[in-house]
């Protein structure tokens, strides 16, 4: 299970040089113990520059290499220079005074994904928000937040929206509850705004949507929204995402992810075929 409070939110790089540094000590015959000496460091603290909870300091970094046995100069650079680019802050950093430190996580991996897959039984995806629709749902989810933190809470939404048009963007493909759908958020007029852009979601090349109708009856996943993340790196496994009102966890361990894989896959066969997402959604446009 990822720990999202420890060290501040890592990078998907910064947890791929943990896990390379993991193996090269468990190649080179080290313990914990015995790589903190080379360091003067405890235990601990190797433990966590290999699970990603602090930054990977480049000194330490560079020592570690040389006591497994690393001796090539271009590949110690190469080391040390990933190490520089982990260690850089995302662009989120810059709107760290409304993100919570256990949804930062959460940015950090919807950033370097390569598949995003979900399950929102409430709301249109984060992703595919319109502008006042995301207000709307901020304003709902925090009652008591001055005007100015919404705003820059909308800002960060939409700033989030752009990696589904960067070069080589992830997939993004997300099972809606009809329940989205229905239920008003804002007014008439915010609504058919909202499904007007889920349609023109559906022509985008990397998007695929689904709804589940209250026709489908009870599916495998009733208990709450989820995502799955996974990455381009083979050093990562999928990791697994699930909120509540006051925070998060992350599940990274096989079964637990495999979990949340075969609910998402029980829940696309049961929920409409995509091709027939963008009828599903204009009929419901229509009704409004």
């Amino acid at each position: 299970m990822v720990d999202s409070r420890a060290g501040g939110a890592p990078t998907v790089l910064r947890v791929v040089l943990g896990k390379r540094l993991r193996e090269l000590r468990v190649r080179a015959g080290f313990t914990y113990e015995k790589a903190g000496a080379a360091l003067d460091v405890t235990h601990a603290t190797i433990r966590r520059m290999e699970r990603a909870e602090v930054g990977l300091k480049v000194p330490y970094v560079e020592k570690l290499l040389r006591t497994y046995g690393v001796t090539e100069q271009p590949e110690i650079d190469s080391f040390l220079a990933l190490t520089r680019e982990a260690n850089r802050p995302g662009w989120w950093h810059r709107y760290r005074d409304v993100l919570p430190e256990w949804f930062s996580a959460f940015v950090a991996l919807e950033s370097e994904s390569q598949v995003i897959r979900a399950y929102e039984p409430h709301y249109a995806p984060g992703l595919l928000q319109t502008e006042d629709y995301a207000r709307a749902v901020l304003r709902a989810g925090m009652p008591h937040a001055a005007e100015e933190e919404v705003e820059r809470g909308v800002g960060l939404r939409l700033e989030r929206q752009r990696l589904l048009t960067r070069a080589e963007p992830p997939l993004l493909w997300v099972v809606m509850d009809e329940t989205v759908l229905r239920r008003s958020i804002g007014d008439r007029e915010i609504m058919q705004a909202q499904i007007s852009r889920l349609i023109e979601a559906c022509s985008m090349p990397n998007v695929r949507l689904q709804v589940m109708p209250f026709s489908a009856g009870p599916h495998s996943a009733m208990y709450g929204p989820f995502h799955i993340f996974r990455f381009p790196l083979p050093e990562l496994p999928d990791v697994a995402y699930s909120e509540s009102l006051v925070g998060a966890v992350y599940f990274d361990q096989r079964d637990d992810v495999s979990a949340f894989q075969e609910a998402l896959d029980r829940m696309c066969a049961q929920a409409a075929p995509v091709r027939r997402t963008e009828a599903v959604l204009d009929g419901l446009r229509k009704e409004l």
